[in-house]
């Protein structure tokens, strides 16, 4: 269940002071509301995880909504979720007709479809019309589709953990169950990452697309200090030729040295001072004096005005 755009669920700029674990529990999946902000009853019955009700609803719909990509990808997702993979991918296609998207195939709500024998003929042609519409931007579709799977097996449990969260509260022991499970995935894919960058190289963007470029940051953004600082020099490298992201990098700089017990050098991270009231606090900071030189450098506006808008005391 997603917006037109599909928006990672990482925890990228805060972690609790006492995180027992590289997963903390997610926010809440955001409502997939339309242009209009409405939240309909098949979106309001996915969210809560009835996804029975929530296909029937989507089916009553969709004859009414056979343009509305939002309606019918959201549909197909609710399929994907009930374990109807096939039909899921039929109404994928209907959506790629309307607007084609990489971000289709990095979806966790699709991972039952993925998983489907009909899922590499439809991801090949969702590709073959990609390349079409932006000239070619996928070069490297082998390594392309293996960065896609990676991103959407480290988004996979943050739905099924955010009902559990407001249904049973955070501190369920259902919720610790799937925090765990989650770390073990976490810790598969972080294989199957270093697998690829060892045979294959730092993706660039020019030759994956942008979205599968970002797959090594995610994975170990959620890995641990020993694999960021192993990889963070190719990270750099990659941004210094332009083909990595710089705000990544500094994210993935940061929680490095917060995973090494060490200060922070951009500023990026903060910890709950307060879990009652949930206020936030800035991290330590390796140098004071030099953080806006730092984060100018990488394209950051000054400290004081992100936490500012954030919210963040020092």
């Amino acid at each position: 269940m997603k917006t037109v755009q599909k928006t990672l669920i990482i925890c990228l700029f805060t972690i609790p002071l006492c995180a027992e674990s590289q997963v903390p529990p997610p926010p809440p999946p955001p409502p997939p509301a339309g242009a209009s902000g409405h939240l309909s009853r098949a979106d309001s019955l996915l969210l809560a995880g009835d996804v029975g009700p929530a296909v029937e609803e989507y089916r009553n719909m969709y004859p009414q909504n056979r343009n509305d990509r939002l309606v019918i990808y959201n549909y197909a997702c609710a399929l994907s979720l009930a374990g109807q993979p096939d039909s899921a991918i039929s109404y994928l296609e209907k959506v790629v007709e309307i607007g084609p998207s990489v971000s289709i195939l990095t979806d966790p709500d699709l991972l039952a479809a993925r998983e489907s024998a009909g899922w590499e003929e439809f991801e090949n042609g969702l590709v073959a019309v990609l390349n079409e519409k932006t000239g070619n931007s996928i070069k490297d579709t082998e390594y392309a589709s293996s960065l896609w799977r990676l991103l959407c097996l480290d988004q996979t449990g943050f739905y099924e953990m955010g009902i559990a969260v407001r249904n049973l509260g955070p501190g369920s022991p259902v919720v610790t169950a799937l925090r765990r499970m989650q770390a073990l995935q976490n810790e598969k894919n972080l294989k199957e990452l270093e697998v690829l960058l060892e045979s294959r190289g730092w993706p660039e963007k020019s030759q994956v697309g942008s979205e599968a470029s970002e797959a090594p940051f995610y994975v170990l953004q959620h890995s641990n200090a020993a694999a960021q600082e192993k990889y963070i020099k190719l990270f750099e490298e990659a941004c210094i030729k332009n083909e990595g992201d710089w705000q990544q990098y500094v994210l993935m700089f940061d929680r490095m040295r917060m995973n090494q017990n060490l200060p922070q050098r951009y500023g990026t991270h903060a910890i709950m001072d307060n879990r009652a009231t949930g206020e936030m606090k800035l991290y330590p900071l390796e140098d004071e004096s030099r953080v806006d030189e730092w984060r100018k450098e990488k394209g950051l506006e000054p400290l004081n005005d992100y936490l500012t808008r954030e919210g963040i005391r020092r």
